[in-house]
C-alpha cells in the first residue's frame, strides 16, 4: 500500500478517535447541561446535522480547491468546534455546545471523503483493500478516544470534560500538519463537452441504491445504539470507566477488522460480507435483548462495530462502481448526504428513544430496519442488478 493511503489512514485515525471521545462523553455533557431530559443527545445530533449539510458542499469543493485544501479546510472547522464547545463548557452553556458540536460535524463531514480520496491513489484492483486500510486507522482511535475521555474527565477541576476538548484540538492540528507531507494525485479537470448523466439517474441505479441502503443503515443502527448506550449503562449504574471501556470495544470492532475486511470482499465477494455483516449486527442487538450486564454490553457493541464495519466498508466498495471519474463530485456527495441525512434523524431520535421507550424497545425497533436492508441486498442480488466482486 503506498504513502498517501497510509498517512490518509493516518489522518482519519487522529478524526476518529476525536469522533470516538465525543461519542463518549457528549451525551453525558448533554445531560448535564440539558435544560430537558429529551434533549441530552442533542448536542449529538447537531454534530450530525453539521456533517449532513457538509455532505454536498464537501465533495463539490473539493473538485473545485482540490482534496488537500479541502481537508485543510474541514480540519480548521474542527479546531473552530473544538475551541467553541471549550468555551460552552467553561460557561455552562448548553446552546454554544450545540453550536461547538454543529461546526465539528462539518469538520467530520469533510474526513468521511478520506476513503474516497484513498481510492483515487490505487488502482482498481486495491480500491477495497484502500477503504479497509483507512477505515484500520480507527484502531488507534478505539484506544486513545475512551482513554483521552477518562483522563480527561476531572484534568480541569470545576469543570467536567473540558480537557477532552483541549485534546480535540491537538488532534485536529496534528492532522493537518500530517496532510501537509500528502501528495495527493493531481486534481482532473474535465473538458466542458464532457457528458455525465442527472444526479437522479445516478441515485436510481441498483448498484447506487443498494450501496447507499446498506451504508444507511448500517450507520442509522450502529449510531441509534452507540449513543443511547452510555446513558443506558448510567441509567443502570454503571460507572463513567465502565461505559468508556465499552465504547472502546465498540470501536475496536468498527476498526480493528480494517487490517482485513478488503482482503475479505476480495475473497468472498462484496454483498456477501455486506450480508455477513448485517447479520452480526442483528446478533448485537439479540444480545442488547437477553441481559445488561456490563458483558451484554462489552459484547454486544464490539458485534456492532464489527458488523457497521462490515456493511460500510462493502456498501463504500460497492458505490465506486456507479459513476464515472468525471461524475464522481456529484455521486458521492449525493452518497454522503442521503447517508447522513438519515444519521442525523437516528442522533436526533436516540435520546428521546432512550428516555421515553427504553434500551429494550429501541433495539426492538431496529431489527425491522437491518431486515429490510437484508432483504434489498439480496432481492438486487438474485436479479443480477449488479456485477461486482
Amino acid at each position: 500500500m503506498n504513502f498517501g493511503v497510509l498517512a490518509l489512514s493516518f489522518c482519519k485515525a487522529l478524526l476518529s478517535t476525536g469522533n470516538v471521545l465525543l461519542v463518549a462523553v457528549t451525551a453525558l455533557i448533554g445531560q448535564s447541561l440539558s435544560p430537558d431530559p429529551t434533549w441530552v443527545t442533542l448536542p449529538v445530533a447537531f454534530q450530525f446535522i453539521g456533517l449532513m449539510c457538509a455532505t454536498i458542499p464537501a465533495s463539490l469543493i473539493m473538485d473545485k480547491i482540490g482534496r488537500k485544501n479541502g481537508f485543510y479546510l474541514g480540519n480548521a472547522l474542527g479546531i473552530v468546534g473544538a475551541i467553541l464547545c471549550i468555551q460552552a463548557l467553561y460557561s455552562a452553556s448548553f446552546w454554544l455546545f450545540c453550536v461547538g458540536t454543529f461546526f465539528l460535524g462539518i469538520g467530520i463531514g469533510f474526513g468521511t471523503l478520506y476513503r474516497f480520496a484513498a481510492v483515487e491513489m490505487c488502482e482498481k484492483s486495491y480500491r477495497a483493500k484502500a477503504i479497509s486500510i483507512i477505515m484500520a486507522g480507527g484502531v488507534l482511535a478505539a484506544i486513545a478516544g475512551p482513554n483521552l475521555a477518562i483522563f480527561s474527565q476531572d484534568l480541569v477541576e470545576g469543570t467536567p470534560f473540558v480537557g477532552a476538548f483541549w485534546g480535540l484540538l491537538v488532534l485536529y492540528i496534528a492532522a493537518m500538519l500530517v496532510l501537509a507531507i500528502v501528495e495527493f494525485p493531481p486534481r482532473v479537470i474535465h473538458a466542458p463537452d464532457v457528458v455525465t448523466r442527472p444526479v437522479i439517474d445516478i441515485i436510481l441505479q441498483p448498484i447506487f441504491l443498494v450501496s447507499v441502503v446498506a451504508a444507511m443503515v448500517s450507520y442509522v443502527v450502529m449510531n441509534l445504539l452507540m449513543t443511547a448506550t452510555p446513558l443506558a449503562m448510567h441509567h443502570h449504574g454503571y460507572h463513567f470507566n465502565s461505559s468508556a471501556f465499552v465504547i472502546e470495544l465498540h470501536a475496536l470492532g468498527m476498526f480493528l477488522p480494517g487490517f482485513f475486511t478488503g482482503d475479505l470482499i476480495k475473497r468472498f465477494g462484496t454483498i456477501r460480507i455486506l450480508i455477513i455483516g448485517a447479520f452480526i449486527m442483528l446478533a448485537c442487538i439479540g444480545i442488547n435483548l437477553n441481559g445488561q450486564s456490563e458483558l451484554h454490553f462489552s459484547v454486544s457493541l464490539f458485534l456492532l462495530g464489527l458488523g457497521w464495519n462490515f456493511m460500510f466498508v462493502s456498501a463504500t466498495h460497492l458505490v465506486t462502481g456507479a459513476y464515472s471519474e468525471a461524475e464522481k463530485p456529484k455521486a458521492q456527495a449525493a452518497n454522503e448526504f442521503l447517508i447522513f441525512s438519515m444519521v442525523t434523524f437516528s442522533a436526533l431520535a436516540s435520546g428521546w428513544l432512550e428516555a421515553t421507550l427504553g434500551w429494550h424497545i429501541m433495539n426492538l425497533i431496529c431489527i425491522p430496519v437491518v431486515l429490510f436492508a437484508i432483504a434489498i441486498v439480496i432481492y438486487f442480488d438474485k436479479k443480477q442488478a449488479f456485477n461486482i466482486a
